[in-house]
């Protein structure tokens, strides 16, 4: 018996060093990192800490800015196609929220709604932006309605693209979600990390898996290898602060955009139509044959729902 326990430790070792050998990934330099996904718009700003990326675009004469938060996982990127077809007309500023992205890790390490509320008011003061139209997806969903909530007269109008704000029960997450919530494996993660492992995260959040290119993936998986992200990464998915946030969400009454893609594995439709019944001034508009990242997968239907309401 003892022999074939050391059979099986010497199996399963051998196992864990040929999984090592395999995917063992290093951090990628931040310089690289910004050689490859800084624009002509990217500039940085010190908040709390922190040099954080971000992107003033568009028409500098239209006012208020629209403001555009992503979601967890993501960066500034996933608005870049939305923020193309908008950009003519209003003035847009996106961001890598801490954690994420080319800003990297908060170095208190938290990653609470408070905290995020807090950074998004003093990067906002730190552009000099006193009054916007507010948006997000997801993650950046939250912290948009948080900040309508907190800042109301600094609001002109919201937007809300499958955002987070109520419980929920998914249909599915991503692997990388997943992982980082079990003991052992969220700090394995920070060193062996496989490429398939972001494209089958990103597939999760789309509805139709030809859209996801090797780009798209790319983009992803070497952001998320970025100095402090992977640790960063797991901090933010191992919380446990779910708090009821009806009353919050019932009291903003700010002309709000709703946007759902009809096939949302993670946050399901119903939390769309949770927000449309809570919300006193709101417009919910579903988009089918699309998922959790509308702005990504179908851009052009996003921009043009988007360019509707601000118009009215």
């Amino acid at each position: 018996m003892i022999k074939i326990l050391k059979y099986l430790g010497l199996i399963l070792l051998a196992f864990f060093v040929g999984i090592s050998a395999l995917y063992w990934k290093s951090d990628i330099p931040l310089e690289n990192l910004k050689t490859k996904y800084t624009s002509a718009s990217s500039a940085f700003v010190n908040v709390l800490g922190m040099n954080v990326h971000y992107r003033d675009e568009g028409n500098k004469n239209a006012s208020p800015p629209l403001v555009l938060i992503h979601g967890t996982g993501a960066s500034l990127h996933t608005w870049e196609e939305t923020v193309r077809l908008l950009k003519d007309s209003f003035r847009i500023i996106t961001m890598d929220l801490p954690a994420y992205g080319l800003t990297g890790p908060n170095p208190e390490r938290i990653y609470s709604q408070e905290f995020y509320l807090d950074f998004m008011n003093k990067f906002l003061t730190a552009i000099d932006i006193d009054q916007c139209i507010i948006g997000g997806n997801s993650l950046g969903g939250a912290i948009a309605w948080n900040y309508t909530y907190t800042y109301p007269s600094k609001v002109q109008k919201l937007i809300l693209i499958d955002a987070a704000g109520y419980s929920m029960v998914s249909e599915s997450k991503p692997i990388a979600f997943t992982l980082a919530q079990i003991p052992i494996l969220k700090h394995i993660l920070n060193y062996i990390t496989p490429r398939f492992l972001a494209e089958k995260s990103v597939i999760n959040v789309y509805h139709n898996p030809s859209k996801v290119t090797h780009e798209v993936v790319d983009r992803y998986y070497e952001l998320f290898l970025r100095e402090g992200n992977r640790q960063a990464f797991v901090d933010r998915m191992n919380f446990s602060e779910y708090p009821d946030h009806t009353l919050k969400i019932r009291s903003i009454d700010v002309p709000t955009l709703v946007v759902w893609g009809a096939y949302d594995k993670l946050i399901p439709l119903e939390n769309a139509r949770m927000f449309h019944t809570d919300l006193p001034n709101d417009t919910l508009v579903i988009l089918d044959k699309t998922g959790h990242v509308p702005m990504e997968e179908s851009a052009d239907s996003t921009a043009m729902v988007i360019k509707h309401f601000l118009a009215l």
